[in-house]
């Protein structure tokens, strides 16, 4: 995996708009990824981001690209918290919370749901899709919408827009590091 995935599926997130993102890539050796992910975290670090494997399926890795401190002031909401808890995550601890969501990922087929809370997805959203079983939204961009359409919109425009300046910033030379905002 490369620093240009990072950028072409994190750039909200290292923008500073969102508090995290996901994406799956490929390795050959786990030793390969697990010093990619020690150079990149060297490098976010120092601006408010972390880098984790949240799952390993067979050369394929689920990464984690969040901001701790935005993370948990998502969690301090009373919405979250509850979609949060109702789901067995110990609210109280982030760190917890995110190792939780891992047991669950290597442990259950689909995604959890409650996953949106951790990529910083409106928790009204978040809860439309685990009770409607992901049916009868309002619109689908980043995430399905159950609440603010036009807000959702305006953001999956500004996350839109945030990746193509990023990958055209970084394929003029720009490097990441550069173009991490700090939290």
């Amino acid at each position: 995996m490369s620093e240009e995935a990072i950028i072409r599926h994190c750039s909200p997130t290292l923008a500073n708009l969102k508090t995290g993102s996901m994406f799956s890539g490929t390795f050959s050796t786990r030793e390969e990824l697990n010093g990619n992910i020690r150079a990149w975290n060297s490098i976010l670090h120092k601006k408010g981001l972390r880098v984790i494997p949240l799952k390993y399926s067979g050369h394929r890795a689920l990464i984690y690209v969040y901001r701790p401190v935005r993370l948990e002031q998502d969690f301090q909401g009373s919405q979250c918290k509850a979609i949060l808890q109702k789901s067995g995550y110990p609210c109280h601890n982030c760190s917890l919370c995110i190792a939780k969501l891992m047991k669950k990922l290597r442990t259950q087929n689909d995604f959890p749901h409650e996953i949106g809370l951790f990529l910083g997805y409106p928790p009204e959203d978040v809860k439309g899709f685990i009770e409607h079983h992901s049916k009868d939204c309002k619109c689908v961009g980043y995430w399905k919408v159950y609440g603010d359409v036009e807000e959702a919109e305006r953001k999956f425009e500004e996350y839109r827009s945030c990746t193509d300046r990023y990958m055209k910033n970084w394929h003029d030379g720009i490097s990441m590091e550069q173009l991490t905002v700090m939290s």
